[in-house]
């Protein structure tokens, strides 16, 4: 079995893949009301050790932190706490599952999955409609005004870095074979 992790302190999305690259888990944890990184850490590793108690996890992708500062998005600070969040989350998974997480970006994993985001278009918008229309056990809700609920980002972007390391692991199979 396969867990991706789309990390972030406010809401990290989690998903889990059986051998044959079926959805057996995908959800997102909600992490805003806890006030710090360790507050948030400890929700995150109740969650993994959950996991841990109900499926035999094999291998763990994680969606790589932001390296670069770009015009419009995150802050230096907001950067280092990210990547600072992203390492424990990681130091947890290899502490629960004695397994040594791989990282791929957001773009890379996207792009396996054949997921080509036009200029101009934002990825998540993208990714949300390549989810309605391909994935149907990847819940999306909206809220009362029509927009697509924040966790639901979170939860169809583990499925992403979650597929994309399926579809690594068969290549790799077949590479083999």
């Amino acid at each position: 079995m396969i867990l991706g992790l789309d990390i972030s302190t406010s809401i990290t999305g989690a998903t889990i893949l059986d051998k044959d690259g079926n959805i057996i888990y995908n959800e997102a944890w909600g992490l805003k009301k806890h006030k710090d990184i360790f507050e948030k850490a400890y929700q995150v590793r109740q969650k993994l050790l959950d996991i841990c108690g109900k499926f035999h996890i094999k291998e763990i992708h994680i969606e790589k932190t932001l390296q670069t500062f770009r015009s419009g998005y995150s802050s230096a600070k907001t950067l280092s706490i990210l990547s600072s969040f992203n390492g424990m989350v990681s130091w947890l998974c290899y502490d629960i599952f004695v397994l040594k997480p791989e990282y791929i970006a957001a773009s890379s994993a996207r792009k396996l999955c054949g997921i080509r985001v036009p200029r101009g278009q934002k990825a998540k918008s993208v990714v949300i409609q390549y989810i309605l229309d391909n994935v149907p056990s990847v819940t999306i809700e909206y809220t009362k005004h029509g927009n697509v609920k924040a966790e639901c980002y979170d939860k169809a972007d583990s499925y992403i870095i979650a597929q994309s390391g399926y579809i690594k692991c068969q290549r790799e199979k077949n590479d083999k074979s």
